[in-house]
């Protein structure tokens, strides 16, 4: 059991790793702006778009990549979306009228998610397409384009509760869409409504990145389209949902040793990880260990659009043949909805360093001008070491490997910003920042609050000059000088710094 330090070291893309290497410019932003303050990378965003659409073009597959926008509320990185080929997934009202406000026409929106009235009646006024979770959906999905004289209106079919038609493997049950076995049921009341509704596919939301499960929800969503043909609707698409998955960490190996040591220090055979013993999801009784590792799996073989690949490349289970294969033989279009993955080095959050104390266990003890709501990333289950950026290139009052804990800036026990023991290379000061990378999804919007009169996190939009064209595949950083705008005041036709581009 060796007593090296136990870092979890970011995957940085080259992008993010420039931006981070600009000290002068991060410290100069939250100087003005504050601490928290988080950074969005729109340049990155369409890259990662790009990616995934390359995902399609390699499969010779038509459809369409759609940003789940509840990953971020970046207006930003959706304006900057809506130059690209991409389309949007609103999951609610609000998130639809901003997609319409952002850029996007109807016919590149698909809403998602529970749908009250008016989220339903605007779908259906320009022209979107929705994922119909239940009979009683469709019933009020019919009733509102009928009342209103409404086009009629797409609608994808979400499905759930998929089992094999081999070896029995079922998918895992889901809150939203419908048991496959009570498809007919939907398909009734879209024959009873055919003057409102018109059937476009079929699909699923499966909360996993088991390609098992989801070769099962495809395999599933084939049979269901040939269901709806024989009934005689003319389906086109499939929807296989979100769920590629992010690779937090860059080195696989130190995420196994910290797994692997955090099980120890649960069962007592070294000394504790985290603030308190806290396990993650494990626990010890009567000697032994229980429980399961509550964490977001950091650091993956394959994600992203490299996991789309993977499961078009996968031959079905009960069908033989690759998924790309049998999609493009149907002549069916193929829809998916990435969150996380679209938001993939596409941000960061900076904390403030306000003080640094000696623990009561001969651990320090780093306070930062931020909260464990602002950087929301052990909420997610993710577990990443921040980024010191040292203030004016000061030295660091101590050097070589040190153990912290970051606390927030609230009046609560409770407000740690990791429970576990964090490695710096170095002890940060007063004035230094941390930032932390890869929050642009989920982590910097979901779980922030005004508790106890606290600011919330400014965000602004960076960009990099470096003159090279857009919107191709791949992570590229360039050498050039960095610029920015707020969030709100950005817009494509707009250069960060207020230049026309």
């Amino acid at each position: 059991m060796s007593n090296a330090p136990l870092y979890l070291e970011p995957r940085l893309a080259p992008r993010l790793t420039s931006l981070l290497d600009a000290a002068s410019f991060l410290h100069a932003l939250v100087d003005g702006l504050g601490s928290p303050l988080n950074l969005v990378l729109p340049q990155q965003f369409a890259d990662n778009a790009a990616r995934f659409g390359s995902v399609l073009r390699r499969h010779h597959l038509r459809g369409r990549v759609c940003f789940a926008h509840k990953a971020s509320r970046s207006r930003a990185l959706v304006r900057h979306l809506a130059t690209t080929g991409a389309a949007l997934d609103a999951s609610s009202l609000g998130e639809l009228r901003h997609a319409l406000g952002a850029g996007f026409t109807g016919d590149r929106i698909v809403v998602t998610g529970p749908k009250d009235p008016e989220a339903l009646w605007l779908a259906a006024r320009c022209g979107a397409v929705v994922h119909a979770d239940g009979a009683m959906e469709l019933e009020d999905a019919a009733r509102i384009v009928g009342a209103f004289g409404l086009p009629r209106l797409r609608v994808i079919l979400r499905l759930s509760e998929f089992e094999t038609s081999g070896a029995r493997v079922l998918s895992r049950r889901s809150r939203f869409g419908t048991a496959v076995k009570s498809l007919n049921d939907l398909l009734d009341v879209l024959d009873r409504h055919q003057d409102a509704l018109e059937p476009i596919g079929v699909g699923y939301h499966l909360d996993t990145t088991s390609l098992d499960e989801k070769a099962t929800a495809l395999e599933g969503c084939l049979r269901a389209m040939e269901e709806l043909q024989v009934r005689g609707f003319g389906p086109r698409v499939v929807d296989v949902g979100g769920g590629f998955g992010v690779t937090y960490l860059a080195h696989a190996a130190q995420w196994d040793r910290y797994t692997t040591e955090l099980t120890h220090a649960v069962m007592g055979r070294r000394p504790p990880l985290t603030w308190g013993g806290h396990g993650y999801g494990l626990r010890v009784e009567n000697g032994t260990l229980r429980g399961s590792l509550g964490l977001y799996p950091a650091h993956r073989p394959v994600a992203g659009a490299a996991y789309l690949d993977a499961l078009l490349s996968r031959p079905a289970p009960g069908l033989g043949r690759p998924f790309g294969t049998l999609l493009l033989e149907s002549m069916y279009d193929l829809y998916a909805e990435p969150g996380r993955a679209l938001a993939d080095q596409c941000g960061l959050t900076l904390g403030r360093v306000l003080e640094v104390r000696a623990g009561g266990a001969g651990e320090h003890l780093v306070r930062l001008a931020l909260n464990a709501g602002d950087v929301g990333l052990e909420d997610h289950g993710v577990l990443v070491d921040p980024v010191l950026v040292p203030r004016d290139g000061a030295p660091p009052e101590a050097a070589g490997p040190v153990g912290v804990y970051l606390m927030g800036n609230l009046c609560l026990e409770a407000d740690l910003i990791t429970r576990r023991m964090v490695f710096l290379p170095r002890l940060p000061r007063p004035g230094d920042l941390l930032a932390f990378a890869n929050t642009a999804g989920y982590c910097m919007d979901f779980t922030a609050t005004r508790a106890q009169q606290q600011p919330l996190a400014r965000k602004v939009a960076v960009r990099q000059e470096d003159g090279r064209e857009e919107g191709r595949a791949g992570d590229r950083g360039g050498t050039g000088a960095w610029s920015w705008c707020l969030d709100e005041q950005y817009w494509p036709v707009t250069a960060t710094g207020g230049r026309r581009t």
